[in-house]
């Protein structure tokens, strides 16, 4: 979208509602806030946490967030998995790459060794230790997550050497059940469920963010409600409707995003409705001949 045509048109910084909003601009709530806390705590002992939602409610934000709180830690070493699908051999290989230790795809064994020889020397000689997120962790495969706890732990389990914040929707929960990942799914020490938003936490963040981009009256507060009625409670269906009015709202140049623009932006053509009432009846006709 164009940026410049957004800060004369709206006087908006940026466009409030892409995925890619400055990290200033993301809203906080009190859970999330929470469990962020709570992450930082175990950040010294090291273990597994758990962000879990449908799709939409708000779990990769979460993540961010999470990952911005952490970057701020002077000696935590923040690593993102950018591949969850992966195989072991491949996962080996990035795991690698993130940390910074040079591993051979062929070696295993060797690999494992030096990735936990690198952060126990961290641990050593810091207070803080590494952290891996994990975003779309259902596409992990079990083995992989078999690995990483096996990887993580020393001293008969007495010793994590790494923080694991895995991040997936309700599929991982059901892998967790898995005979070979209860041991995983034991481990994780504090969740985050993310649910279908209410009614005022969609107005909130709405709120929050055309505040945060520049211009709070950017959308009327008729326009607001319907938008909230019409996303079923998830972020991302709001944020892309939303979207869709702020475009064509540019296109037209009008003044403010209001019920008549959402009206025509979203609103069925009324001769495909007539279209429809008209060849009805005359197949129920056919039929009965």
């Amino acid at each position: 979208m164009n940026h410049k045509k957004l800060l004369s048109l709206y006087g908006l910084k940026w466009n409030p509602f892409n995925p890619d909003l400055p990290s200033e601009a993301l809203l906080v709530t009190p859970k999330v806030d929470h469990f962020c806390w709570r992450v930082e705590q175990m950040v010294t002992d090291g273990g597994f946490a758990l962000i879990t939602g449908e799709t939409g409610t708000g779990k990769s934000v979460s993540l961010r967030i999470l990952s911005d709180r952490l970057s701020g830690h002077r000696d935590v070493m923040v690593g993102v998995l950018e591949r969850p699908q992966s195989m072991v051999t491949d996962f080996y290989r990035e795991l690698g790459d993130v940390f910074g230790v040079k591993l051979s795809h062929s070696n295993r064994w060797g690999g494992y060794k030096m990735l936990r020889e690198k952060w126990r020397a961290h641990i050593e000689g810091t207070y803080l230790r590494p952290v891996l997120l994990v975003d779309e962790a259902q596409e992990m495969i079990p083995q992989v997550l078999s690995e990483l706890r096996l990887l993580s732990s020393a001293h008969f389990d007495t010793t994590s050497y790494l923080t694991v914040v895995l991040c997936g929707d309700s599929r991982l929960i059901g892998m967790f059940r898995q005979e070979d990942l209860i041991p995983l799914g034991s481990r994780i020490r504090t969740r985050l469920v993310m649910e279908y938003a209410t009614k005022e936490e969609l107005l909130e963040i709405l709120d929050h963010g055309l505040e945060k981009a520049g211009n709070g009256s950017l959308l009327t507060s008729e326009v607001r409600e319907t938008l909230v009625e019409h996303c079923a409670g998830n972020y991302r269906i709001l944020m892309t409707m939303a979207g869709e009015l702020l475009a064509a709202g540019m296109k037209k140049e009008a003044a403010h995003l209001d019920e008549k623009l959402y009206l025509e932006v979203f609103s069925p053509p009324s001769g495909r409705r007539r279209e429809k009432k008209a060849v009805a009846p005359t197949t129920t006709r056919s039929r009965g001949r």
